[in-house]
């Protein structure tokens, strides 16, 4: 469950989820200058999280230019960021609903320009949201066939392995993005994950410091590093990127937790090796030994006993008469 909240957040502050809807660039018709100014209100309802309302304004944009394939771009991200926020808000139906809306607007997009590697990024992403995993892979197979210069094309594929626990090859699609766009902090993060798993925890933390590099206040960056150290047995190296992170998030009980667990191991680990407890020797007067000595003397005066009854007593010379 953990990973798949970290995953749809990943995925939520990309830069294509809420980024503001860019329709395709071609000549509009005839409703041309109508369809720009409800997707100019659109984007404005998007950036207010009024989601709602941003879809009924696109659907005005789809009404008035039909055939442009941007415009079920703008509506599908409205339709995701929707179905998001009813997720958050615990509506589960409406989200699934609304995702369905949105990959259908995409679908629409591909049908429209099949040749634009967008519209396979936007459903891919998308898929990925609604875990259809091998489904996104398809999509973005093609994404990276149309333009494999763009990093988002590697970092949403890269989401897709990760949902499948296919780490290698996530590392690899991250590493793919990061030197096609070595800004984005979201590969790196992704990447140290994937690498975690493959127990490679070295390349990880090369990357959390890469973060912490870009901005040392990065607490996420920080707990996550100081994780992969302790995993490492690298426990004075996790307890000050923890201490690091308190400063800058004093109530994460998470990671007081994290904290306190390491500070346990290090004091485990330091501590003098425990004084054996001297065995008591062997005696050689046990309890059974001095019952089974008994036994055989008891047997012995029987036996001795036995052969003497009967015989005549010797009579002393001394005896007086």
């Amino acid at each position: 469950m953990k990973i798949r909240t970290q995953l749809i957040w990943l995925i939520l502050l990309s830069g294509l989820f809420f980024a503001a809807p860019v329709s395709m660039a071609k000549k509009r018709g005839g409703g041309g200058e109508d369809a720009d100014a409800h997707r100019r209100k659109g984007i404005e309802l998007i950036d207010a999280k009024q989601f709602d309302q941003a879809i009924q304004e696109f659907n005005k944009e789809v009404d008035a230019e039909p055939g442009d394939p941007g415009a079920y771009r703008d509506r599908g991200t409205a339709y995701r960021a929707a179905a998001r926020a009813a997720e958050l808000a615990g509506d589960q139906a409406g989200a699934s609903a609304k995702y369905s809306s949105a990959v259908a607007d995409f679908s629409k997009q591909i049908e429209l320009a099949p040749k634009d590697a967008s519209g396979y990024v936007e459903r891919g992403q998308t898929e990925d949201l609604l875990r259809q995993y091998d489904t996104a892979l398809a999509d973005l197979n093609k994404a990276v066939e149309l333009k494999g210069d763009e990093a988002l094309c590697y970092k949403f594929r890269g989401f897709a392995y990760v949902g499948l626990s296919q780490w290698d090859k996530a590392v690899a699609d991250f590493t793919s993005a990061i030197q096609k766009d070595p800004n984005d902090p979201q590969s790196y993060d992704r990447r140290a994950w994937a690498n975690r798993n493959l127990k490679n925890f070295p390349a990880a933390v090369e990357d959390y410091t890469t973060l912490l590099q870009k901005d040392p206040n990065n607490e996420d960056a920080l707990v996550k590093r100081g994780a992969t150290f302790a995993a490492m047995m690298e426990y004075e190296k996790a307890i000050a990127d923890y201490q690091a992170a308190l400063k800058i998030k004093p109530d994460d009980y998470d990671t007081v937790q994290r904290m306190q667990y390491a500070q346990a191991q290090l004091a485990a680990k330091n501590a003098p090796p425990a004084t054996p407890t001297p065995t008591p020797g062997t005696s050689i007067f046990t309890p059974a030994k001095i019952f089974f000595a008994v036994v055989i003397l008891v047997i012995i005066a029987v036996v001795v006993r036995l052969m003497t009854r009967g015989k005549p007593e010797e009579i002393s010379s001394s005896r007086i008469r």
